[in-house]
């Protein structure tokens, strides 16, 4: 009996820490910088989004809903998507950020079809604030994110709407003003069925050039001219878009530079 009890005790001892260890290694490993961000530049912006309070002065462009129901931050239309663009958002954070920075969020798909991308180095034409009230407003159709009055880069990291884009999946990187796909690569994100619990995204923006890795695979990088598409995009904000009916989920956004 007593060695039945020290067994139960030294296992369920050997099982808890074990649990332990990896938690903390879990955490560890989504909270530790990926090597691909130059190791001089610091954290600048850290946002859990596992909460309202997390998203106060955030802002929504289009009909989208933000919720928390498990301290991640779930993002869907309230319009049906038989209503086309009119059905899409954008939900902008509202620091402005460095021309040269890594951002980093964790990502994971809850319903398809769809399609989610982020915005970055977003700035008003003219350079003006992305949020100036001279601008015309902005409603969430894509028109008015690529050839209305803004510079902004976006990339579609989950690209599952139409039928060719679930038979070929890719990564696209876009420039505008203008709708120049300037980069495409390889998609290595499941569909929802088979998906992780959550996948690691990081945009490096350093001098003219531009890295995005998933789980620290390089998918893409591009080198801007500064001519070929328009000029250097410097800082500027950054969005989450998506496209109904896509239903998505967000946590621990993470800014890094100089």
């Amino acid at each position: 009996m007593q060695e039945g009890m020290q067994e139960g005790m030294h296992e369920g001892m050997h099982e808890g820490m074990q649990e332990g260890m990896q938690e903390g290694m879990h955490e560890g490993m989504h909270k530790a910088k990926s090597l691909l961000i130059p190791p001089e530049w610091r954290l600048l912006y850290d946002n859990p989004l596992q909460s309202a309070e997390d998203t106060v002065g955030f802002r929504m462009e289009g009909d989208g809903i933000v919720t928390f129901p498990q301290r991640w931050m779930r993002l869907e239309s309230t319009r049906s998507a038989e209503e086309g663009q009119k059905a899409n958002f954008v939900f902008w954070c509202p620091e402005e950020f460095p021309g040269e920075a890594a951002i980093s969020w964790r990502f994971r798909p809850i319903r398809e079809p769809g399609l989610a991308i982020l915005f970055f180095s977003a700035k008003g034409a003219d350079g003006k604030d992305l949020f100036d009230p001279s601008l015309p407003p902005r409603t969430g159709e894509y028109d008015q994110y690529h050839h209305g009055r803004m510079d902004a880069f976006h990339i579609s990291y989950f690209r599952r709407m139409w039928s060719e884009e679930r038979q070929f999946h890719t990564c696209n990187l876009r420039k505008s003003y203008g709708f120049h796909l300037v980069a495409q690569g390889a998609d290595p994100l499941p569909g929802v069925m088979d998906a992780a619990a959550s996948y690691q995204m990081t945009i490096i923006k350093k001098g003219s050039s531009i890295t995005f890795a998933i789980n620290k695979l390089q998918v893409l990088s591009w080198e801007d001219d500064g001519e070929t598409y328009g000029p250097l995009l410097a800082g500027g904000r950054l969005g989450f878009r998506q496209m109904a009916p896509f239903v998505g989920e967000y946590a621990e956004l993470r800014v890094y530079g100089l």
